[in-house]
């Protein structure tokens, strides 16, 4: 695969941008480009308009709904939808669990569960970490116990994206404490109106409400709920989690946020002159766009191994390298809008003690999203567990 793309595919990419332009609704385009997450309307409105034209999945075989893309319209897709910027279809459903039900889960399973995680008639959320078991997942000791037709769940997991929002949760439970403590792992699905199952926010260091803790007693879930071999659910983890770090970089996103970067620069006035001309921050500006271009083409690299059939039940560790220039690149773009900002990225109070706008709209979200961007580098697994699996799959060591 080159980055120079065919004129089939440039073709495609203006299709996919004339669509997105006629139908993505200017106040969600306009809410995303302050820097705010989508809320949970704006995401499932956009998400069932692509689900609608058949790109709501745009990963998933076409035998069960997915567009019959090649990986190269699936990536020119991508990045248009976060250029717009538009809502991502929930990658809980579409790039989490949705690949793990087509790849490992029965017939019935597929067919009860995949249309509507595609048309996001449930929402989900991932059930991985726990108090104590977060980058060493494997240590999880949330429980399933089987009680006839039934499974027995009692535990917590923790840092639960969007749990408020969830009808189901994907999670890992302990079925066995027998041999090495990832053989005794099972991935079940649970609903989260089940009895037992309790959602507790914790809000985030940026003042939001993202993430949660879920606590489960005596929560009864049906056998066919389990994904799956029982005592297998680690494979299935490992290949959802390859699935969430090739996701991570959101490489469409930071090219539109350099982008803005760029015209802020060059319009604010900094020490009497556009900031564009201050040498340093163009330094950092250059720097960023290089990594972003060396970012995009290992996420291509990655791409063209799965269009030449590589194993797609085992993860691809160049995966990991992904996630880590990620989630740093991410961070390096949030920097850069606080450093663009400069003091008006400081929460300010008026005399009633509530926030206070003195600059730009996009100043806003400078300091906040800096603050909140920190957890990049820990979900999907720490940077010190990717360096671990590129130490012994790609370098040997």
């Amino acid at each position: 695969m080159e980055l120079k793309f065919t004129p089939e595919e440039e073709a495609f990419r203006q299709e996919v941008r004339d669509f997105i332009d006629a139908n993505l609704p200017d106040a969600t385009r306009q809410h995303l480009k302050l820097g705010n997450a989508p809320t949970k309307e704006m995401t499932i409105e956009w998400q069932r308009t692509l689900n609608k034209k058949g790109w709501a999945t745009p990963r998933w075989p076409a035998e069960w709904g997915g567009p019959g893309w090649t990986v190269t319209q699936q990536y020119i897709f991508q990045q248009e939808n976060q250029r717009a910027p538009a809502p991502d279809p929930l990658g809980f459903g579409v790039n989490m669990v949705g690949p793990v039900i087509i790849q490992f889960g029965n017939e019935e399973q597929k067919k009860r569960f995949l249309p509507r995680i595609a048309n996001i008639d449930d929402w989900w959320c991932q059930g991985f970490s726990e108090p104590g078991a977060g980058s060493d997942l494997a240590s999880l000791k949330t429980r399933a116990e089987k009680d006839g037709d039934h499974w027995i769940v009692n535990g917590q997991k923790t840092w639960t994206t969007l749990a408020q929002h969830a009808d189901w949760i994907f999670a890992l439970v302990r079925t066995s404490n027998e041999g090495k403590k990832q053989e005794g792992i099972s991935f079940l699905l649970i609903d989260m109106k089940s009895p037992g199952v309790e959602v507790h926010p914790i809000q985030t260091m940026d003042g939001g409400h993202e993430i949660n803790s879920v606590f489960f007693t005596d929560v009864k879930v049906p056998a066919e709920n389990m994904i799956g071999e029982v005592n297998k659910g680690w494979t299935y983890a490992k290949f959802l989690l390859g699935n969430e770090r090739l996701g991570a970089p959101r490489v469409g996103a930071s090219q539109a946020k350099l982008q803005e970067l760029k015209e802020i620069a060059k319009n604010r006035i900094v020490r009497g002159r556009p900031l564009w001309d201050h040498p340093r921050f163009r330094d950092k500006f250059v720097e960023a766009q290089i990594e972003l271009k060396a970012l995009e083409m290992t996420v291509m690299r990655v791409l063209s191994g799965i269009e030449s059939g590589a194993d797609q039940s085992k993860p691809d560790p160049a995966t990991s390298v992904i996630k880590i220039k990620g989630a740093q690149m991410v961070q390096r773009l949030t920097e850069l809008y606080v450093e663009a900002a400069g003091e008006q990225s400081v929460p300010w109070l008026d005399d009633e003690g509530d926030n206070a706008q003195v600059g730009p709209d996009w100043t806003i979200r400078a300091a906040p999203n800096y603050f909140n961007m920190r957890k990049s580098s820990i979900y999907g697994g720490s940077d010190q567990v990717q360096k671990g699996i590129i130490s012994k799959a790609i370098l040997g060591l």
